[in-house]
């Protein structure tokens, strides 16, 4: 037995919601850290920018399952919808730090802050993108939509993480190289799919798809 079949043996044994519980202590420990002032001189941005990164991470993560699997063997399936859950509770955590402790809920100054300001416009488009994909990953509406429309609709994953790359670029002041690095994984991970052969794709029960 190989090392990633054998990867694969642990990996079965982890129940998938040990992901939801594992993520939620980083935003927990990230404000007990702003609580005791521990986290710069503006804790609100650094809230906002780590919550947002750590989405960021998680949407390369969901893209990362698909060619893990086809390209290395890997599966990670059992995780996906973890993970992409989580990376919407990331964004939306992220937006509301930024509307709540940044913007103090002035939904006037938040409303003109989402037309006037690109990086702003195109975060929330983001945001709303994975919306129906959050509310839409469970069997249930598996089973509603039909395996084909619900996979459809959950390709609306492929723009919502470009969005938030393109966010993180347009919203940092400088030119530093980490954005530039999630926006490249992104789109490798896109052209990855785009050249799998036509016939390969993997059937996946309805049930335990998994997508976000």
């Amino acid at each position: 037995m190989g090392p990633v079949q054998r990867i694969n043996g642990w990996l079965r044994a982890v129940p998938a919601w040990t992901l939801y519980v594992a993520g939620a202590l980083p935003p927990a420990w990230l404000f007990y850290l702003a609580a005791i002032g521990r986290l710069g001189a503006d804790p609100v941005k650094g809230l906002e920018r780590q919550m947002g990164e750590w989405a960021l991470m998680l949407m390369v993560a969901v893209l990362a399952v698909t060619p893990l699997r086809r390209f290395l063997g890997l599966n990670l399936l059992k995780f996906r919808r973890a993970m992409g859950l989580l990376a919407f509770f990331y964004v939306l955590g992220h937006f509301l730090v930024w509307a709540l402790l940044d913007m103090g809920l002035l939904w006037s100054q938040i409303l003109a802050d989402i037309v006037k300001r690109p990086y702003v416009t195109i975060g929330m488009a983001g945001l709303l993108m994975l919306v129906p994909l959050a509310v839409t990953s469970n069997n249930r509406s598996i089973r509603r939509l039909g395996a084909a429309r619900w996979q459809k609709l959950h390709r609306l994953t492929y723009p919502a993480a470009l969005a938030g790359a393109v966010h993180y670029i347009w919203l940092v002041k400088s030119w530093p190289l980490e954005p530039f690095v999630y926006l490249a994984l992104i789109l490798l991970l896109l052209a990855a799919r785009l050249k799998l052969p036509t016939g390969t794709a993997v059937r996946v029960p309805a049930a335990k798809a998994g997508r976000l």
